[in-house]
């Protein structure tokens, strides 16, 4: 039976079809089982590399053929445990991509000229490129999901380690933080909101597109140098009340009424509608603070500030009376890092504000007021912050960093586990590969056989 359907695939390798982006003749030049990589998936996947900014080390005519060849592995493993993705995870990334892929190009046209294909079909391509991007990731989640350690084993691993392999752990830094947002005067919201009135009546009128008001005026700066433009999106990728809006649009000429987000106000225009996802316009504008409401903040955080330098409250009481931060008000005012689920920051993953103040202070000191943009609101905030604990650069080490080590250590023996799968793979598999790639250095040189 293996041998009726390679010399199918053999015969299939002979048909040539005329490639219309580059005229060069398509073959198959590897077999993985059953599977035939084309020489054109590997140009093609070249492309889409060079334009997601994926820096290939070594050949790429030898390195993707090999990478390739791995996924086919993994595929027909999860083909066996039928092992499946979200739909919607697809299309979400898809779109991301295609949306990356037209901001660095320019525009729709130059990426189908690009690819010599038409943008849908570059779509339908790149959702069968991450949908099994998807499924190689979950497959090998399933490998290695019941790896773990115990500190006997973190203990050994450490221990194995010579001086000069043991990971250098950054500067870390825990802060509390008492803050509250200063209010807009209803005079500014009035403002900014008549501002957009005025680009809707002219975009409506007709004398000036909106596309050009975004590059002028929108605050949503990684938009604006879009004329705007969003990308495909889905529901729950938006604001609540920004996706409201936006899907409620069934005109492109027209342009929506003035929408409040967490971001501030915006007006948006429909460019298209795609199933459950949107791509439309939108100008951004944020009221500002005065200056006379963010001194009020000020003197009133000094004053705090004050009394608990005096000792005669607690950080953790000024946190309790003061505080509008609801994410830190109920754990004594530590601030807790997203990234890592502890309370320790490297400077780099604070807000830059409150990194320049806390790089200069010490344990125990407490900050002057200063103002910050709060990175889960984006609006303005006054602020002030005590310095809980400080660890400069450093040599890891098992008291300090324990849990660095598991991850490190535990992230080894997933990485030699899957390493070892291939490998076992490979031998089991029926691969041949067309002889002017034998001379290429694969990472598993057991391909040729």
């Amino acid at each position: 039976m293996k041998k009726i359907m390679f010399l199918g695939l053999l015969l299939a390798a002979n048909l040539v079809t005329l490639n219309a982006q580059s005229n060069i003749i398509d073959e198959v030049i590897w077999l993985v089982g059953d599977e035939a990589i084309l020489k054109s998936e590997v140009e093609e996947q070249r492309l889409r590399a060079q334009y997601e900014g994926t820096l290939i080390q070594g050949d790429p005519y030898c390195v993707i053929p090999e990478q390739i060849a791995i996924q086919k592995l993994f595929l027909h493993q999860a083909e066996l445990d039928s092992v499946t993705v979200s739909e919607s995870a697809v299309s979400n990334q898809v779109e991301t991509r295609m949306n990356y892929f037209l901001s660095q190009i320019g525009s729709r046209e130059k990426l189908e000229e690009y690819f010599g294909k038409p943008s849908n079909r570059i779509r339908e391509d790149l959702r069968e490129v991450v949908r099994n991007q998807m499924i190689i990731q979950e497959m090998q989640r399933k490998l290695v999901d019941n790896i773990s350690s115990r500190p006997a084993d973190v203990r050994r691993y450490y221990h194995s380690l010579s001086p000069d392999s043991i990971p250098l752990v950054p500067a870390q830094v825990e802060l509390q933080i008492i803050s509250f947002t200063p209010p807009v005067s209803s005079e500014e919201i009035s403002r900014v909101k008549e501002r957009l009135r005025d680009f809707t009546d002219r975009v409506n009128k007709g004398e000036t597109e909106f596309s050009v008001l975004a590059r002028l005026y929108s605050e949503d700066k990684a938009s604006a140098t879009h004329g705007g433009e969003l990308g495909f999106l889905a529901r729950g990728e938006l604001d609540a009340q920004f996706a409201a809006a936006a899907f409620n649009l069934q005109d492109p000429n027209k342009v929506s009424r003035v929408v409040e987000s967490e971001f501030g106000f915006h007006i948006i225009q429909l460019i298209e509608k795609r199933g459950d996802r949107i791509n439309c316009r939108h100008i951004l504008m944020k009221p500002r603070v005065s200056s006379e409401d963010r001194e009020v903040a000020t003197r009133k955080l000094d004053s705090i500030a004050g009394l608990i330098r005096e000792d005669k409250i607690s950080f953790e009481q000024g946190v309790v009376l003061h505080s509008q931060d609801k994410n830190s008000a109920m754990n004594a005012g530590l601030m807790l890092n997203e990234k890592t689920g502890t309370s320790k920051f490297e400077y780099q993953d604070l807000p830059p504000e409150a990194a320049k103040i806390a790089y200069a202070m010490k344990v125990g000191e407490i900050s002057q007021p200063f103002s910050m943009i709060d990175p889960k609101t984006n609006k303005e905030m006054v602020a002030v912050i005590k310095v809980k604990s400080k660890t400069e650069n450093h040599k890891a080490n098992l008291t300090d960093d324990y849990q660095l080590l598991r991850n490190i250590y535990e992230a080894k023996k997933r990485e030699d586990f899957i390493n070892a799968w291939i490998v076992k793979k490979q031998k089991e598999t029926y691969i041949s590969i067309d002889p002017r790639w034998s001379n290429c250095k694969f990472e598993y040189p057991g391909w040729i056989k």
